[in-house]
């Protein structure tokens, strides 16, 4: 299954699986959010927001649910005052992770030059 098989077929790119990967995956912050994830593993909202820098606390907020309907990550909330919240990467947003290794590896080769 690759790129050959929706040559001439392609009305529009989200209905390829290409597309979906894009929707998945693009925007200027998604990759970032997955990237620190991975890292982090479980990390708290603030967290989050200090380690991305230039994020305004609303768009944050705005992708991390975007993300959490796509199924990519989990919030888990702990009933306690101040409240915490953390994410962490679903198993879909997991399954990402091949992507992002190759997107580094890219990288490094290029980068060297």
């Amino acid at each position: 299954m690759g790129m050959k098989q929706y040559e001439g077929k392609i009305k529009i790119l989200s209905d390829t699986p290409f597309g979906y990967t894009l929707m998945m995956i693009g925007g200027k912050w998604r990759l970032v959010i997955l990237y620190l994830l991975i890292e982090y593993e479980t990390i708290r909202f603030n967290e989050l927001k200090r380690k991305i820098g230039s994020i305004t606390y609303k768009t944050l907020s705005v992708q991390l649910k975007e993300m959490e309907a796509d199924g990519l990550i989990m919030r888990k909330e702990y009933p306690q005052i101040p409240p915490k919240v953390e994410y962490s990467l679903s198993e879909k947003g997991k399954s990402l992770f091949p992507i992002m290794e190759a997107m580094c590896e890219w990288g490094f080769t290029y980068t060297q030059e």
